[in-house]
């Protein structure tokens, strides 16, 4: 495969089987101006969230949209025309106060013409506990494209059929299987996240402590995540980009599935780390968590899902005093 012209000197470049990668140690937006080319066909990225981590100052939030969307307008130039666009975002929180950013960033988009395909809730189950309001589990994911010719590819994203023994009962195909044999097969995009990508809420875990993939980044994009984005939205040999590549998820699940990418985060020590662990990906030592493995459940036996005896002196305590206010007459 011929080498493709590399625009800029980057900080850390490289090749994986036959396919390219560059990482960018500085900020977006002075890279992207360079970028003169539609190059991309998905930019995927988790962009600050604007609430005080260490990569970030936390500011008003006006002023935040502000800086966001001279971004935004960056990249829809880059966007090859057949391209699409995820932006995956929680909430900022203010005062006690939540403020949804994906309804803020969809004006932002809407406004350089882009159309919204779906947006896809992300569920996990673990993250920080909330005390005056419900624990936030989830993130959502915007997907964006250009123009109604854009790439999509089904095969790759099918899931297991719920009844794959049901056959059509009338017609010319009366009695042959009425499914697809590599899964199911939605009738239109809107459908791939009722189906699998189960009722509109892909159950992915987050990257805390005990996962496979855990790095010192104290917001990492799970690698699965993004897989399912790059397998659905892109071909074979296709551009990906990520702007706020962070520790490189974005960067390995592109070259894993044989396709060039490009990071740009201004933290030196996570550019750093992205290049450690694509140098795993190259060893066989990198162990991402498979796609579409089942969320783990803890056994009764575990230690962890038991009750512990404090907690259930407690309740007989509990169960015992109402019992007794129950026999008492009124």
């Amino acid at each position: 495969m011929k080498k493709k012209k590399i625009i800029i000197d980057p900080y850390i470049q490289g090749q994986y089987n036959n396919n390219y990668y560059s990482i960018y140690s500085d900020d977006c937006f002075d890279i992207l101006k360079q970028i003169k080319d539609k190059k991309f066909d998905l930019i995927i990225t988790s962009p600050p969230y604007n609430i005080g981590k260490s990569y970030e100052v936390k500011i008003d939030i006006e002023k935040y949209l502000k800086t966001q969307e001279k971004i935004v307008k960056q990249l829809v130039d880059v966007l090859s025309d057949n391209g699409s666009l995820c932006w995956q975002v929680g909430n900022y929180i203010n005062d006690g106060e939540v403020f949804p950013l994906d309804m803020y960033y969809y004006q932002i988009f809407k406004k350089y013409g882009l159309k919204l395909r779906n947006r896809i809730i992300w569920h996990f189950e673990h993250g920080l506990h909330a005390s005056k309001r419900f624990s936030g589990r989830y993130e959502t994911i915007l997907w964006f494209t250009k123009n109604e010719d854009y790439i999509f590819n089904l095969d790759p994203v099918r899931v297991p059929a719920k009844y794959p023994g049901k056959r059509h009962y009338k017609g010319d195909k009366k009695g042959q299987p009425s499914g697809n044999p590599l899964g199911k097969n939605p009738s239109d995009i809107w459908e791939i996240v009722v189906n699998d990508w189960d009722k509109e809420i892909w159950d992915i875990p987050n990257v805390k402590s005990n996962h496979p993939e855990k790095t010192e980044h104290p917001c990492q994009f799970p690698i699965e995540l993004v897989e399912r984005c790059i397998l659905a939205l892109t071909n074979e040999n296709s551009w990906v980009l990520d702007p706020f590549s962070g520790v490189g998820s974005t960067i390995l699940a592109a070259l894993k599935n044989k396709r060039n990418a490009i990071g740009i985060d201004k933290e030196v020590e996570y550019c750093n780390i992205s290049q450690q662990r694509i140098e795993s990906l190259f060893t066989g030592e990198l162990i991402p968590r498979p796609i579409n493995k089942a969320i783990h459940k803890p056994s009764k036996k575990d230690k962890v899902a038991q009750i512990p005896t404090e907690w259930a002196n407690l309740a007989n305590k509990i169960y015992k005093l109402c019992k007794s206010h129950k026999d008492t007459p009124i």
